[in-house]
This record gives structure tokens, sequence and C-alpha cells, in this order.
């Protein structure tokens, strides 16, 4: 594995609606917060996670990095600021594109594993890493379909993509759970055969099956299924999204306890059983 960047242990995402239960967790290794949601002047639960020394990773989601377009240098000051506000030690983003021609997807949509939006790719991932004043991670996308211009499998372009630039892998094993099911694949395969060494941190969450077609929610308790898949990440950090429909807190204990029994981590909650 590679080195840890200053992330150690488990976190939870950190969202409004649950603040107060991320800042009790008396052993919380971690957080991360969406990039896009932070204000100018940073105070209130975030800032006294921050001044606890509670590492904050801002994850954003606007970057539109395998756009066809230039990445827009304001947004890409923002993740910057935004790094700089929560003296973060990485910053996230996605490997997917939401822009182009003038419109907005309002999704994170996949990106062609092909050689030319892999060229595109690098040169957008170079131009952020060069205004950011830390490391970046990507995270490879659930997407529920693929391009017939794919030329690479989906490990080619990542260890590719990694290689030309540098930058940090953070691996979601939901998502690789979720394509692999909608694809008929094995999900471990699908997971051993990424590039695990440039692991930053790991995202875990759950999710739901509809019509047949397993969807990435976050909105519900993660599945034995994905947890199982964290075995084969043990050692690295791990952050549980939730997003919505939100557990009573007992319920999001256990669930916590759960994910670091899976990835062989310290449990955050205070239970030490």
């Amino acid at each position: 594995m590679t080195e840890r960047l200053a992330l150690g242990g488990l976190g939870l995402g950190w969202r409004p609606p649950i603040a107060g239960f991320v800042a009790g967790l008396p052993g919380l290794g971690f957080t991360e917060v969406i990039a896009e949601s932070l204000p100018a002047v940073l105070d209130g639960p975030l800032a006294d996670l921050r001044d606890r020394g509670v590492p904050i990773v801002p994850h954003g989601v606007r970057l539109s990095l395998g756009g066809a377009e230039e990445v827009g240098a304001r947004r890409v000051e923002h993740l910057a600021r935004c790094a700089e506000w929560l003296r973060a030690p990485l910053v996230s983003e996605h490997i997917a594109f939401v822009r182009g021609g003038g419109m907005e997807a309002g999704h994170l949509l996949p990106v062609p594993r092909s050689r030319e939006a892999l060229a595109v790719l690098v040169r957008n991932v170079r131009r952020t890493q060069a205004a950011l004043p830390v490391p970046l991670a990507l995270e490879p996308i659930a997407a529920l379909f693929g391009w017939p211009e794919d030329e690479l499998t989906e490990a080619e372009f990542l260890t590719e993509l990694l290689e030309r630039t540098g930058v940090y892998l953070l691996l979601d094993v939901a998502n690789v759970y979720a394509n692999a099911v909608n694809a008929g694949q094995d999900p471990l395969g699908a997971l051993t055969s990424l590039p695990l060494d440039r692991i930053a941190y790991v995202h875990v969450a759950g999710g739901a099956e509809h019509d047949g077609i397993y969807h990435d929610t976050h909105a519900a308790p993660v599945p034995s299924a994905v947890l199982e898949l964290l075995d084969a990440v043990r050692g690295a950090p791990v952050l549980l999204e939730r997003d919505g429909h939100y557990p009573p807190a007992d319920e999001l204990r256990a669930e916590l306890d759960a994910v670091a029994d899976a990835a062989g981590l310290a449990r955050i909650t205070g239970d030490t059983r």
C-alpha cells in the first residue's frame, strides 16, 4: 500500500443532518465534506473538527475532469481554498464528467475508456494538480452504462491514468460492487485487478437493487457482500458514506462497527467489543 497521506482508521462523511453525531464519535479517524457545499468563511462544527486535529478531506463533485472542455479555473481555485481552510492532507474528485457544450448533466457520468478520452483526462488532471496545494486522489464512479468507444479495461485505464499523473486512488468498494454485479462480473476479481498500491483511502456505502439493477444510493445499510470486499484492502483508511435516510444513532453506530470489523480497523464508536 502507498503512503497514507496523514489519514488513518475509520471515518464518516460529514453531512449537516449528522454533524453532531460525527463530532461526537470518540475515535473518529477522519471525515470528508463535499467541497462545493463549503462556504467562503469556515466556522461552526467543521471548524471545530479541524481545530481538534481531525483530518478533513474536501471531496469535489463538479470539476468534470473527464469532460472535453478545460476544467474551470474558478472551480479548481475553490477546491484549493477548501484544502487551505480545512488544512486538508489531500483533496479528492471523480473520474467523470458532468457538463458539456454549456449543459449540466446534474450527475456523474462515465468517461469513455478510450485513448483519446484518457489523454483529455490526463490533461485536465495535470492542470488541476498544478493549482492544488496538496495531493489529489481520484474516485472511479458507479456507472449504469458504458461506451462503445471503450478500448481499455477499467483496470488498464485507471492504472495508466495514475502512472501518467501520479494521483492517488480513492477506491469506492461499493462502486466496484455495483459495476461488477450489473455487468455480471465477479466483484472481488474486479477489485483485485485495480492498482491497490495507490490507495489513499476507501469509500464504502449501501445501496439497493431495483428491477435487477443494483444502485449505489448511499441511503441504505452496507450489504454484507460489499463489507466482504473490505478484506481485500485491510489496513487502508475507510470512510462510510451516508446520504439521506439517516438511521437512528444506535443503528449508525452499529453500521460503523460492522465496517470497522470488516476492514480490520479499530472501532470509533466507543464500543470495544
